[in-house]
């Protein structure tokens, strides 16, 4: 088979065994790789309603196709999962060596169940699988735990995705770490810790054989050519961080919990501001020409990665200026193993609750807007589950059930996932992509944004048919989430979806068209919300926090903007319709058949 191996392993932690299973190539050609093959897996491998944190709950590493090829950005693993923060599907990806090493040792798959009675490490070696006792690893950060299972095994070549104490503590958004790199949203890492399972070492020599080695090298080449053009140009020169001083001008810059759209002090946190006072170094993804990454210096000589995200979360969203203390937040967050935009967003609650006298703890810590000291004691305690940090891990969602008062009003996610850093009320179709994603809160599965940047729409103004441009965008993502192609490179593309067919026809040996392509991007975000709707779905988990829908903006260039409840619900209906989904959200019989589903959901074959 090319461009795949066929296999799936599948490791039960309670049972201590490992079984192999062959990967029909009709599940491959219907999902492809990374997100694609993880939800299938998922809908199979996980148990209807089971509980997040729970033995049975499977935690799904998967490769893609393209991996190993050549192709620039292609490096990256997707890990899938049921999120313990939202309750609905959790689907991460991460760039690195070791989504290189998963294809080399021998897997489009790896499925972890069961939970083991002590820490330990799984380790698979050219197809021979162990699980090694953890307990020596247990309380390290990923970066020590990978320096450890390296030194252990003499084995420098080893690669390592590890959880740190935030995933040991079942932290609901915490992190898988590789490398630096972080698969990130959903708490994933809370997942892996639930399970005891530390890490996940991979050694392997497995050559990825492509059905037209000259043709994929013809494209390599090509490709690598456009990534270093025009279209490619801000995430090369600065990074991800430039977009937060465009962001402020914009008025698109959430700021104290989205209470504002501009922050006062953009300008000494800005991708500028930094690259002139803290920067370090540039950094990339194994096997990428636009190397984005961009590493920062703190006072103490530290290097830490800052990407737009972090920046805000840690920045603006806690109305903290100072470009020391971000940098020093990121760095806890990195550590502990800490998604940083729901580290941000749980603790912009939290200063606000704490603010209007509705979270003592919160007060007694001096957790406030602006106030760097108590926002770094907090993460760590978050990450600790200590004190105020054990309401916090839970995100905001449950934190304010808990607290209760008005403090959900201030609860800014969806789903249960914290929102990015873009404010929906000055980008409707954004505000719809947010809404309605499968996901949750999202800006990666869903590039609403760029409609919004674009002449395309009047981003102030909402209409139904910004149903159709999100329906677009999602199956587009899913696409590039599946093969895997870094959305960095998506411009550099002149006909995605040509474009892609070739380079995948080549690769497998397929024959495969772009209108073939196009509905596996539908049949993926199809099949999201088919698993969504057996966890539990409602209609009403497709809609936007309150204060979005009460206040409109009081600062920037859309002041006084907002969006209404009916703006939200016409925009949400024109997206059902570009589904072909009922009135209601829920998908008819009809178009599950047109898309293979639930036909296509297979279980895998023993070998």
């Amino acid at each position: 088979m090319y461009g795949f191996h066929g296999r799936l392993l599948h490791i039960d932690l309670t049972g201590q065994k490992s079984s192999w299973h062959e990967l029909e190539e009709s599940r491959l050609r219907a999902f492809l790789g990374g997100i694609g093959l993880g939800t299938s897996l998922l809908y199979d491998f996980a148990p209807p309603g089971v509980e997040p944190l729970s033995p049975a709950n499977p935690l799904i590493f998967t490769s893609a196709p393209l991996a190993g090829t050549g192709l620039t950005t292609t490096a990256k693993f997707a890990v899938v999962t049921k999120s313990p923060l939202t309750g609905f599907i959790a689907d991460s990806l991460s760039s690195s060596f070791f989504a290189l090493e998963l294809k080399r040792a021998g897997l489009d798959a790896l499925v972890i169940t069961g939970r083991a009675s002590s820490p330990v490490y799984v380790l698979v070696n050219d197809g021979k699988v162990e699980i090694r006792d953890g307990g020596q690893l247990w309380g390290k950060s990923a970066k020590e735990t990978e320096s450890l299972i390296r030194a252990e095994l003499q084995e420098e070549a080893v690669r390592v995705a590890a959880i740190g104490r935030a995933g040991e503590n079942r932290v609901r958004f915490a992190t898988i770490s590789n490398e630096g790199r972080h698969a990130g949203r959903g708490g994933v890492g809370a997942v892996m810790g639930s399970k005891k399972l530390k890490a996940i070492a991979l050694r392997g020599h497995d050559a990825v054989c492509v059905a037209d080695p000259v043709g994929v090298a013809a494209i390599a080449d090509s490709m690598r050519q456009r990534s270093l053009g025009t279209l490619t140009a801000k995430y090369r020169e600065i990074g991800t961080v430039a977009n937060l001083a465009l962001f402020n001008r914009l008025g698109t810059l959430p700021t104290r919990n989205f209470q504002q759209p501009t922050f006062d002090h953009a300008e000494a946190l800005s991708g500028e501001s930094l690259t002139e006072n803290n920067f370090s170094r540039r950094h990339g993804c194994a096997c990428c020409t636009i190397r984005c990454e961009r590493l920062f210096k703190s006072l103490t000589g530290a290097e830490q990665r800052l990407e737009y995200e972090t920046l805000f979360a840690l920045g603006p969203l806690c109305g903290i200026e100072d470009p020391e203390s971000v940098i020093r937040a990121a760095q806890l967050c990195d550590h502990y193993g800490l998604d940083t935009i729901s580290t941000g967003g749980t603790l912009a609650w939290a200063m606000e609750c704490a603010d209007k006298g509705l979270l003592p703890e919160a007060q007694d810590l001096g957790l406030s807007f602006g106030k760097a000291g108590a926002l770094l004691k907090t993460i760590s305690a978050i990450a600790e589950r200590s004190g105020l940090g054990a309401l916090l891990a839970e995100g905001s969602r449950r934190a304010a059930i808990e607290v209760g008062g008005e403090s959900a009003y201030w609860a800014m996610h969806v789903k249960g996932l914290e929102l990015p850093g873009y404010e929906p009320r000055s980008l409707k179709t954004m505000a719809l992509g947010l809404a309605v994603n499968p996901r949750g809160a999202c800006h990666n599965r869903s590039g609403a944004y760029e409609a919004d940047f674009s002449a395309q729409v009047d981003r102030f103004r909402a209409d139904p048919g910004r149903g159709t441009l999100v329906a677009a965008s999602e199956d587009f993502g899913a696409v590039l989430d599946s093969l895997i192609v870094c959305k960095f490179l998506r411009k550099c593309f002149t006909d995605f979806y040509a474009e892609a067919a070739d380079l995948l026809s080549r690769v497998t040996g397929w024959s495969c068209s772009d209108a073939e392509l196009r509905q596996v991007g539908e049949r993926i975000n199809t099949l999201k919300k088919l698993f969504n709707m057996r966890e539990g779905w409602q209609p009403q988990d497709d809609w936007l926090p309150p204060r979005l829908l009460g206040e409109t903006l009081p600062t920037g260039v859309a002041q006084g903007v907002g969006l209404t409840v009916n703006e939200l619900r016409e925009m949400i209906q024109g997206y059902y319709r570009a589904r072909e989904w009922d009135e209601n959200g829920f998908i008819p019989e009809k178009k599950l058949k047109e898309l293979g589903l639930p036909a296509e959901v297979q279980n895998v074959q023993t070998v």
